[in-house]
């Protein structure tokens, strides 16, 4: 079968540059330094596609890219990527959208900080200059002062715990969220955003959206005090720069820390000749542990869609997901998996898949459904199945999709249970979320369990009499396949071995297993 290829666009940091270069199963091209009509030849053949803002996902781009399944963004911002157009062609856009938080957060800081002691003029004079004039700088404390936070997210909320301790009072505005993620970390929160502009600084980290897009300007700023401080480390043209520029001029703005701007570079920007202002060059996530991060988690990310197995942070799937709780997110991939690992244990034609939901995931069954859908699809459709078109694939197939909250006790406080059902009968498996993100398979079939869902795993469905462990470890062993794990979930009929490996099990070995007195059935699968 030929492998997937992924084609990296752009440069990123080499760390994620190795991931690619050492996984075998697909095929790795760097086309970061190839002319950008040139890389249109290349993309051709391209399944996934890691980018930053030097490429420009456009009509050009998207009309060659014919056999593109993924457009992995690495980074924040899709500004570049035209989302719909993606949508059309059932390309499945993502990006990283957590990597760089805490240097987007640090720097925000680091601007406040500057900001309130003129700290880059400081040491221009001395350093420059050779001038000591101490006179010169006196600036103000944060201490005290009230600081009012535009968005809480993953940046907005970690730049409110940290003005938190340099004894600030901080409010926040977010209609996205629940005022509880607020008022748990004592912070205020309003819903009148006039409780914003009556502070003494300002900071905001939302995406760049039509609600988002001039929500400071001339007006909003006449309600602000006389020498209020503006801060903008999220995205260009949040603050509208004329707005900017006038009252910065006039002194109604004191001083604006900026890390974006509507144009980039930004080295004609009127803002510049400003005596009052901190600039630098986006640099929201130029530290190297981000970097490093936002380069391996986009070519992991690059990966599973390669394989089919996963698109985290897709931006255009059948859901909205900042207007979901982030306790959902983990549980819409989880699902996929397990759908995945049920496709994978009875490789026959799928004739319906059913959810139960236990908690409040339950609220969240659409999703539920798409995610499962895709994951129990994908081995057999590979790149013809996606969250776009699922519905559709699965109905065109005869595939029953259906899902239910499910009212049994238990001792987890939220549960998705699968049933794939084949001519050869019923699969079940059930996982759960702990800790927010960490995935737990419980149960499989009737077997309890607790594994990750993840790596090459063997399932060995056995009588559950002396010897099965040792056997299945002779015959890895004398294959030369390393067991990372091995699992047993026992139930009143058999017991399930779950094998963890090292390398890839080819059908010699499965059936070598399943020539195994003890044995019942055997399945490989690969998540």
């Amino acid at each position: 079968m030929k492998k997937p290829t992924i084609v990296v666009c752009d440069h990123i940091h080499q760390s994620g540059l190795d991931i690619l270069q050492n996984t075998s199963d697909i095929n790795y091209v760097y086309a970061a330094d190839v002319d950008k009509v040139a890389l249109l030849d290349i993309i051709k053949d391209a399944t996934v596609a890691i980018t930053r803002s030097s490429t420009d996902i456009d009509d050009k781009f998207l009309a060659v890219a014919d056999n593109l399944k993924a457009i992995v963004r690495a980074g924040v911002g899709v500004d570049n990527v035209d989302i719909e157009g993606c949508s059309k062609k059932g390309i499945i856009a993502m990006n990283v959208p957590t990597a760089n938080t805490i240097a987007a957060t640090e720097l925000t800081m680091t601007h406040m900080l500057s900001c309130m002691r003129k700290m880059p003029y400081a040491h221009a004079q001395l350093k420059n200059d050779r001038i000591w004039k101490r006179e010169d700088w006196y600036g103000r404390e944060l201490y005290g002062k009230r600081l009012g936070v535009i968005g809480f997210g993953n940046i907005g909320h970690r730049v409110a715990l940290r003005a938190k301790a340099f004894e600030m009072e901080v409010v926040t505005y977010d209609p996205y969220i629940s005022s509880s993620k607020a008022t748990d970390l004592d912070i205020e929160y309003t819903t009148n955003f006039d409780d914003i502009l009556a502070c003494d600084i300002i900071t905001i980290h939302t995406p760049k959206n039509s609600e988002t897009i001039n929500i400071i300007d001339e007006k909003q700023i006449a309600k602000m005090k006389d020498g209020v401080v503006l801060i903008n480390c999220a995205r260009g043209g949040l603050y509208n720069e004329d707005a900017l520029y006038n009252n910065l001029k006039s002194g109604k703005i004191s001083m604006a820390g900026i890390d974006v701007f509507n144009k980039e570079p930004a080295i004609d920007n009127k803002l510049l000749d400003l005596p009052n202002i901190i600039v630098t060059a986006h640099l929201g996530a130029n530290t190297v542990e981000s970097q490093y991060k936002i380069a391996t988690q986009a070519a992991s990310n690059a990966i599973k869609a390669a394989r089919g197995i996963g698109y985290p942070h897709a931006l255009n799937l059948p859901i909205d997901e900042t207007k979901i709780p982030s306790f959902v997110k983990p549980y819409l991939e989880l699902t996929q998996k397990m759908a995945f690992l049920l496709a994978q244990m009875d490789r026959s034609a799928i004739e319906s898949i059913k959810i139960e939901a236990l908690g409040d995931i339950g609220d969240y069954l659409d999703s539920l459904e798409t995610f499962a859908t895709v994951g129990a699809l994908t081995h057999s459709l590979k790149d013809k199945i996606n969250y776009v078109n699922a519905t559709f694939v699965a109905t065109e197939r005869g595939i029953k999709v259906d899902s239910d909250t499910s009212t049994s006790t238990s001792a987890y406080k939220n549960k998705v249970t699968l049933k794939i059902t084949t001519k050869n009968g019923v699969n079940s498996v059930s996982g759960t979320i702990f800790n927010e993100d960490t995935q737990r398979i419980i149960k499989i079939n009737d077997n309890l369990m607790d594994i990750e869902p993840s790596g090459r795993m063997i399932l060995l469905s056995n009588s559950d009499v002396p010897g099965v462990i040792g056997n299945v470890g002779k015959i890895l062993g004398d294959e030369g396949i390393n067991i990372a794990d091995f699992r047993l979930g026992r139930s009143k009929d058999g017991a399930l071995a779950i094998i963890l490996v090292d390398d890839d099990i080819s059908t010699d070995i499965l059936d070598k297993l399943h020539n195994l007195e003890a044995a019942r059935s055997v399945a490989y699968a690969q998540i």
